[in-house]
């Protein structure tokens, strides 16, 4: 795939996420990728996601009580707590805040 292609896959990617959340596509270099009036997002688009992280998304699913929903908090070595990542899957975030609007 060429990088033009690579490109308009991304922007469909947003525009189509854009209007899941209720929010809107800004996606300028060097800007967010979708607005809403509290987050701010920015959209990766690849042919799988890397391996660890569905691995680890796969065990928190996994592990999850019935009536609670996964995360996954990565937490990098030497590093403030304050700068983890929190990953939730997509349909348990519009479960969570429904549409955001702006």
């Amino acid at each position: 795939m060429t990088a033009t292609q690579n490109r308009k896959r991304g922007k469909r990617n947003e525009r189509a996420l854009a209007k899941l959340l209720g929010g809107q596509r800004v996606g300028l270099l060097g800007k967010e990728d979708i607005s809403m009036s509290l987050f701010s997002a920015e959209v990766k688009v690849m042919q799988e996601f890397p391996k660890r992280i569905a691995k680890d998304m796969s065990q928190a699913r996994g592990n999850a009580p019935a009536g609670k929903i996964p995360i996954l908090i990565w937490h990098e070595i030497h590093s403030r707590r304050e700068n983890d990542l929190v990953i939730v899957g997509l349909r348990d975030w519009i479960d969570l805040h429904g549409e955001v609007s702006e």
